[in-house]
């Protein structure tokens, strides 16, 4: 029997919660998703979560940010996606700039630092969780599971672009569709027969809603610039830093992993909005703290404007750097799904983008897993070096995980005590 759609208030709350829990970066994120509106609530089918996912991935931007919107959007339409987008965001900004004040206040961060240190050993087995998940639906055969294989070779051996594997993946898919349908075509998701989307995701796009969201969305994105650039001038920090992460919503592919080494080298190389080391530290905040992981370019406005603040006090500068950074950053966002969504969702069913996606689904497998040795690298070995404490707490919180079904906010609260604890005593 399927599942009742969800009304207006119990998605709204919904989308509250996670933002306060989406933890794990976008591989964590996305499981999480998956986890609370696939498996527990039966809001959309697995099929149609995987058919969103896929279209996000080709997106530039924040992956999971974009796959909130687009969700949101499937339940209730524009209203939905903006209440989706806006609750996935809203909590790490307050919490990214509190630790944000904290850190330029009082040099350091004392016990957050220690409780942040218990915290990335959880965010490790939440990746590792996500990694198992999606491969056990979508590693259907061996086909997929040699694409998933190769993915990560390509990716942490030979260091490949990831919107090339991308590419391969979704050619390799479209071709194994054509030539062996019987391996790369998967029947469609009976489930779906019954439920009952928002009526805007049944409705067929029109150029006129496509030049609607592109105006509305260019006039929001640009008018917050516009106004900075009038009051405080063209080159002060506020519209340099617009302008920079603006063009890297544009252009930057692959999520959040694949932008912050291009943000680190212009925002501490030619910017020099902040110190390498100051760059670190707040990859780490982002890490560790709920809501997307691109969020560190909120860090990165804020200390920008606290190392210039011009007219301004140094906290009121940096907070209109961290607020300006975030609205560049993520606008685009809305409009990229508002634009496209009503398109992709015209093409489900259609059995060779199926086949496709399928194939671009198994090469996210290889990506998370690239992402979860990573990650496990910097939090395990730091410096190359074991840490028993980090190994210990991640393998308890995978196995709690896997084995007893543990919700994700005990974990990420039972670690970062764990960690408070241990630094007393260490």
């Amino acid at each position: 029997m399927t599942p009742p759609s969800p009304t207006f208030r119990e998605a709204f709350r919904f989308w509250l919660k996670l933002g306060f829990i989406s933890f794990g970066g976008p591989a964590g994120q996305i499981a999480i998703m998956h986890r609370e509106l696939v498996d527990r609530r039966g809001w959309i089918s697995e099929s149609r979560f995987l058919h969103a996912l896929n279209f996000c991935m080709f997106l530039p931007g924040p992956e999971a940010t974009q796959l909130a919107i687009y969700i949101g959007w499937l339940l209730h339409g524009t209203l939905g996606g903006i209440v989706a987008g806006v609750l996935f965001v809203l909590p790490s900004i307050f919490v990214l700039w509190g630790l944000g004040f904290l850190y330029v206040s009082f040099a350091g961060l004392g016990w957050v630092a220690a409780v942040f240190y218990g915290l990335k050993a959880a965010v490790v087995a939440i990746v590792a969780h996500a990694m198992i998940r999606i491969a056990k639906r979508s590693l259907r055969n061996a086909a997929f599971v040699a694409i998933a294989i190769l993915a990560f070779i390509a990716l942490f051996l030979l260091h490949a672009p990831f919107p090339l594997v991308i590419l391969i993946a979704g050619l390799t898919g479209l071709l194994g569709g054509i030539r062996w349908p019987d391996i790369f075509i998967q029947a469609r998701d009976p489930g779906d027969s019954g439920r009952d989307y928002s009526a805007e995701s049944r409705s067929p796009p029109t150029v006129r809603r496509s030049l609607q969201v592109i105006g509305v969305c260019l006039l929001l994105w640009w008018t917050p610039v516009l106004i900075a650039g009038a009051s405080l001038g063209w080159e002060s920090v506020l519209v340099r830093e617009a302008v920079f992460f603006s063009k890297a919503a544009m252009v930057t592919f692959g999520g959040a992993y694949a932008v912050l080494p291009y943000v680190a080298q212009e925002a501490v190389g030619r910017f020099g909005w902040l110190t390498a080391p100051q760059m670190v530290d707040g990859l780490g905040l982002a890490e560790t703290t709920p809501g997307p992981l691109i969020m560190v370019v909120l860090f990165v406005g804020f200390m920008g404007g606290w190392a210039d603040p011009g007219p301004l006090t140094p906290v009121g500068m940096a907070t209109a750097g961290a607020l300006i950074t975030t609205w560049v950053t993520f606008v685009p966002c809305f409009m990229w799904i508002f634009l496209g969504a009503p398109h992709v969702e015209r093409l489900y069913g259609n059995q060779r983008l199926g086949s496709t996606l399928a194939a671009i689904t198994a090469a996210v497998v290889g990506v998370v897993a690239n992402l979860s040795v990573w990650f496990a690298g910097h939090v395990v070995f730091p410096a190359g070096n074991l840490d028993p404490f980090a190994l210990v707490i991640g393998l308890v919180a995978l196995i709690g995980l896997i084995r007893w079904k543990w919700d994700v906010v005990p974990v990420v609260l039972g670690a970062g005590l764990a960690g408070l604890m241990y630094s007393q005593v260490a």
